[in-house]
């Protein structure tokens, strides 16, 4: 009675299906050369970052100088990091410098991308001389501020006194806070132009119909800029605050370069206090658990970031 026909037909009518197998097998294949294709990514990834972070995270566990036997201290670094006021304030000092720089970027490159979005004659070459200070290496560009602002031979102080802003050289390194400044308009110049070709890109991507339908309705620049332009850029800016925070987290060179941590370890930065005590001081294990810490810190921040200014679908 349950016998099947020859045919293929069951006994209501309908034919069975029989490209079942072929088309598993087909997935199969596809999956195949997916992974295939994406082997050489997942090598990458494998070598150069997986297995550097759990080495990192083997070694925070350890007493681990530079030379000699190593030994294991589970959380033992962790605990004298808690204690170390060097840590703790080259960490408010990161904060404090990550909190000044991103704000400048984010107003000055989004005004620069507002001015050269459209094309016009001249644009292409303010476009360039924005941009350009970006390809510059930022040892060169430390380097270059560090003679510009040397009060004997630099550019900025015989300015500075030709034009009567001040009757003697100033000395950019003494103080905290003139240093903070000089490392800040360092990077500025260096890095809004890579800031405001990330918002030209989003604004190029906003159809000029939206722009034309608010002119129509009646609303004026600001009211189109605050309620059209700036909520279709969310992801935009979404980015760019996410690379100008990690960027400034992980500052080091510019502070190595212009300040060396002064005066007085006041510009110490805690990627800086990292270098000084793995290759310094040569506690490496010490270095490891400070880098897991700040690794920590920078996924909440840029979780935090990727929450406050998702798109309303995602909400």
């Amino acid at each position: 009675m349950g016998a099947v026909p020859a045919s293929g037909r069951s006994l209501g009518g309908r034919a069975r299906p029989r490209h079942r197998p072929r088309a598993r097998t087909l997935r199969r294949r596809r999956a195949l050369i997916g992974l295939l294709l994406v082997s050489p990514a997942l090598a990458f990834v494998t070598v150069f970052f997986l297995v550097p972070l759990v080495l990192m995270i083997w070694m925070s566990l350890h007493r681990w100088p530079l030379l000699g036997h190593t030994s294991w201290i589970g959380l033992g670094n962790y605990r004298a990091m808690g204690s170390d006021p060097v840590f703790w304030r080259s960490l408010g000092f990161t904060v404090e410098y990550t909190a000044i720089v991103t704000p400048i970027l984010i107003v000055l490159g989004f005004g620069l991308a507002l001015l050269v979005r459209r094309r016009r004659r001249g644009v292409g070459f303010f476009r360039t001389v924005f941009f350009m200070p970006y390809v510059i290496g930022f040892a060169a560009a430390s380097y270059l501020f560090v003679w510009l602002l040397n009060p004997d031979v630099g550019l900025l102080d015989k300015t500075l006194q030709s034009l009567g802003f001040t009757s003697s050289p100033v000395q950019w390194l003494s103080t905290r806070t003139l240093a903070l400044f000089a490392v800040v308009l360092m990077i500025v110049w260096k890095t809004v132009g890579f800031t405001m070709l990330l918002f030209m890109a989003g604004l190029q991507g906003i159809p000029e119909d939206v722009h034309e339908a608010a002119s129509v309705d009646g609303a004026s620049r600001w009211t189109t800029l605050r309620r059209v332009t700036l909520p279709l850029l969310r992801r935009t800016i979404a980015l760019t605050v996410i690379l100008a925070v990690v960027g400034s987290m992980l500052a080091f060179d510019q502070f190595y370069i212009i300040t060396n941590g002064g005066p007085a370890n006041q510009t110490l930065t805690v990627v800086y206090w990292i270098y000084n005590s793995s290759f310094v001081n040569f506690q490496l294990g010490y270095g490891a658990a400070m880098s897991v810490v700040l690794m920590l810190i920078l996924m909440v921040i840029t979780a935090v970031q990727l929450y406050l200014l998702r798109d309303q679908a995602e909400r």
